[in-house]
């Protein structure tokens, strides 16, 4: 497998790339003692705009295994973009750093940084994408069903950063991907051309029942995402109908299982009794947030920090 040299959004990988991301983290996971230490003497700068979970203790712990140093930074301590331009702080970070993670509002930032330096830069989640997740996703779904060919994945709620991301898991994967939405919210016409142009089999839906029949997969995310809560009531509206219950599970067909990347609004996008049945997937998934990590740095082409972050 080639080295990887970024990570925005998923299909900066090929093909290729991404199945050998999904084997190297399903090989490790089964014998950690093959893990590679690939970031010994590396530190990895970890920038977060926005808090984290899953995503800080996934990487750190991943970037431990691996040998190297996280080095975590909250926005305030950086003030990216108010009191240092993303460029001025991408040149130092790549100054002491062998690979630059950040999760920001923006997309356009990681954007400017993988622009500025030729330090490896890794999307932990942007406004347009969270590649990070859906490698873990699709591990996830791999492991249950044993292979990803023809699944059918039904995400019902925001036509999101999650939703692109796995948009473009489907097209290097081969399976198919249906995204249902309200009106008005539905996944971006340009990621759904970009992932057909890749091969995929991506379809837009208005109607959840319908969305969800015959799917192997069926995958939901929070209504009202960090930056939105203005548009919390409104959004509570429009998406009525679209809950993932019994009765949509049901919809679906036996033996389909449940996804959400959390955190969880039991009783908004989830009922209880989906979100903590037999159905469910989600703490295998939110575990496979560190295995799938551990594999995307241990294929990243990490080069020794350079003043500015200048290529050598």
């Amino acid at each position: 497998m080639s080295l990887v040299r970024r990570l925005l959004e998923l299909d900066d990988l090929d093909r290729a790339q991404f199945t050998g991301l999904l084997d190297h983290a399903e090989a490790w996971k089964r014998d950690p003692a093959s893990l590679p230490h690939a970031l010994a003497g590396t530190s990895v700068a970890m920038l977060f705009q926005k808090p984290s979970a899953r995503t800080r203790i996934s990487t750190e712990v991943a970037v431990t295994d691996l040998g190297g140093h996280a080095v975590v930074l909250r926005n305030e301590e950086v003030g990216i973009g108010g009191r240092e331009s993303v460029e001025d702080v991408a040149r130092t970070l790549a100054g002491y750093c062998g690979v630059i993670m950040a999760r920001v509002f923006d997309h356009a930032v990681l954007e400017t940084m993988a622009l500025t330096v030729a330090t490896p830069v890794v999307n932990l989640l942007s406004d347009r994408a969270h590649p990070c997740q859906g490698l873990a996703d699709y591990l996830t779904i791999r492991e249950h069903f044993g292979s990803l060919d023809g699944r059918r994945i039904t995400y019902v709620g925001d036509g999101n950063n999650v939703a692109a991301s796995l948009a473009f898991g489907a097209a290097l994967s081969g399976a198919e991907l249906t995204v249902a939405t309200p009106p008005g919210y539905e996944l971006d016409p340009d990621v759904v051309a970009r992932a057909r142009n890749l091969g995929g089999v991506v379809e837009r839906s208005h109607d959840p029942h319908e969305a969800v029949r015959g799917a192997d997969v069926v995958y939901t995310d929070v209504w009202t995402s960090m930056g939105q809560e203005a548009e919390q009531e409104l959004r509570r509206t429009a998406f009525q109908g679209f809950c993932v219950d019994t009765a949509l599970m049901a919809a679906a067909g036996p033996g389909a299982v449940f996804m959400h990347c959390l955190p969880a609004h039991r009783g908004e996008e989830v009922s209880a009794e989906v979100i903590d049945g037999p159905a469910s997937l989600v703490w295998e998934q939110a575990a496979n947030r560190m295995h799938s990590v551990r594999s995307l740095l241990a294929s990243l082409d990490v080069r020794p920090p350079t003043p500015g972050g200048r290529r050598t």
